[in-house]
C-alpha cells in the first residue's frame, strides 16, 4: 500500500520519481538515488519502457482495434497514460484501471478523465483476487468484445513463477477470442539490474523479483505472440534507434 508518509519509501513514488513525476516524497528520491548508483541508466530506462507501454497501446487501438482495455497495476498517473494513448487514437476507447493502493486510486480518479465519448475508471482492487477485479471491471468493459489486458512492470512483484502464471491465464480466460495480452518487467540478464533490484529490495514497501526472458515466455502460454515476439522492449516496433535494455515485453493474442 502506498503510505502518504513522507518517511516509508514505497514502489510506485520511487517509479514516479524515475519516470521524472512530482508525486514522491524525498525519502522516494532518496531510494531512487541509491539505486541509481547502481544502474545508472535505471531512469531512462524506466521512461524507455513508458515508450514501450505507448507504442503497444497505439498498436492495439489502431492495427489491432481494440477499444477495451484492463490496466491491472496501473500505478501512479504520470505522461502517455493508456486512456490518453488509446482514446487519441480511439476517442470511444473504455479503460479500467487497477490499482491496491487508495492513494495511487485517489490520484488516478482526481487526473485521469476520459474523452466524453469513451470512458476512464480507477477501481481499487488487488489482484490477488482477480475474480472480484473482473466482475467489477464488467460494469465497464463488455467482455463478450475483445479486450486488451495490460501487465506493465507488475509481475515482477508476483515471486512464485506459477502464481503469475495463474493471474495472466485467468485473465485471458475471461476474455473472449481476439483479446490480447501484454506483459513489461525488468530481467535478471545484466549483473547491474541484479544489484540494482537488491537495493530496490532492500528500501522499498514491495519487493521486485527478476525474472529471465524463458521465464516470461511461459506466461504466454496458449497465445499467439505479435512480431518480433518477446523482445527488449526497444526493439518492439520501434520508432527511434536506441541501444537495448533489460526490460522485456511482448504482447500475445488470443486466438
Amino acid at each position: 500500500m502506498v503510505s502518504d508518509e513522507p518517511s516509508v519509501p514505497h514502489t510506485a513514488r520511487i517509479w514516479n520519481y524515475l519516470l521524472g513525476g512530482t508525486d514522491n516524497f524525498a525519502v522516494d528520491r532518496a531510494v531512487g538515488d541509491q539505486v541509481l548508483v547502481g544502474q545508472p541508466a535505471l531512469a531512462e530506462n524506466a521512461r524507455l519502457s513508458r515508450a514501450y507501454l505507448t507504442r503497444v497501446v497505439r498498436w492495439l487501438a489502431g492495427e489491432a482495434g481494440i477499444r477495451q482495455f484492463l490496466d491491472l497495476g496501473a500505478g501512479l498517473p504520470t505522461a502517455d497514460n493508456t486512456h490518453e494513448v488509446a482514446q487519441s487514437v480511439a476517442p470511444e476507447s473504455r479503460i479500467v484501471y487497477v490499482d491496491n493502493d487508495p492513494l495511487v486510486v485517489s490520484h488516478g480518479r482526481a487526473l485521469l478523465t476520459s474523452h466524453p465519448k469513451g470512458e476512464t475508471v480507477y477501481l481499487e482492487a488487488g489482484l490477488e483476487d482477480l475474480a472480484h477485479v473482473i466482475r467489477e471491471a464488467g460494469r465497464t468493459l463488455d467482455f463478450d468484445q475483445p479486450v486488451a489486458v495490460l501487465f506493465m512492470g507488475v509481475l515482477g512483484h508476483i515471486e512464485d513463477d506459477a502464481t503469475a502464471q495463474n493471474l495472466t491465464r485467468t485473465a485471458m480466460a475471461a476474455v473472449p477470442s481476439g483479446s490480447y495480452l501484454a506483459i513489461c518487467d525488468s530481467t535478471d540478464t545484466t549483473p547491474e539490474v541484479v544489484e540494482a533490484a537488491r537495493i530496490w529490495n532492500e528500501s522499498a514497501a514491495l519487493p521486485y523479483h527478476l525474472r529471465g526472458p524463458d521465464r516470461l515466455a511461459r506466461l504466454f502460454e496458449g497465445l499467439e505472440l505479435v512480431g518480433p515476439g518477446l523482445v527488449p522492449v526497444t526493439r518492439w516496433h520501434p520508432e527511434t534507434d536506441v541501444p537495448d535494455i533489460d526490460q522485456y515485453g511482448a504482447v500475445g493474442r488470443k486466438p
